[in-house]
């Protein structure tokens, strides 16, 4: 089976710009990965992870390209099959490049087809307009419906008595 993929930059400009992909659902995340970076235009030398995501686009488990962590736990793409994370029920990933400038593309699979006789895969199937020559800003804001207080922790910072700063010392 073949997964057909839309991969979109998540850019703040007027212009879409995203690549239609088609990879074996057998294939890996690193597999993904090098078609992505380099229908894009990118060397593919960064550091790089996947996200798995919901349908809000919720940024969850992540999936490295290298394994940084200092107990060697974290799940690699090279080890991760594309049909182990993606499927029908699950079909949303976040796809983060270069953790420097953070290029984010959001990668959907649109549909399953079977494969091809005489295609090759990956394949580039699409191209939608041009990627930009810097990577554009993120805003990191908080969620307006947050309704957190820092101030509303029941202390009282008048009643010096009862801070027990001796107790709560870090």
């Amino acid at each position: 089976m073949v997964y057909r993929f839309r991969v979109i930059l998540d850019n703040d400009t007027d212009e879409d710009i995203f690549r239609d992909l088609e990879i074996l659902k057998s294939d890996t995340l690193e597999d993904l990965h090098n078609i992505v970076t380099q229908s894009f235009g990118f060397d593919g030398t960064e550091m790089a992870s996947f996200y798995i995501s919901n349908d809000q686009w919720d940024q969850g488990e992540e999936i490295s390209l290298f394994d940084l962590s200092e107990d060697s736990s974290a799940r690699l793409m090279n080890e991760t099959t594309l049909d182990t994370v993606v499927h029908e029920k699950s079909t949303k990933l976040i796809y983060v490049y270069d953790f420097l400038n953070m290029w984010t593309f959001y990668v959907e699979l649109a549909e399953i087809v079977d494969q091809t006789e005489g295609h090759d895969y990956p394949n580039l199937m699409f191209v939608q307009g041009q990627v930009p020559e810097n990577a554009p800003e993120k805003l990191f804001e908080a969620d307006p419906n947050d309704d957190f207080d820092e101030f509303q922790d029941g202390i009282d910072v008048d009643d010096y008595d009862n801070l027990d700063f001796d107790e709560n010392w870090n």
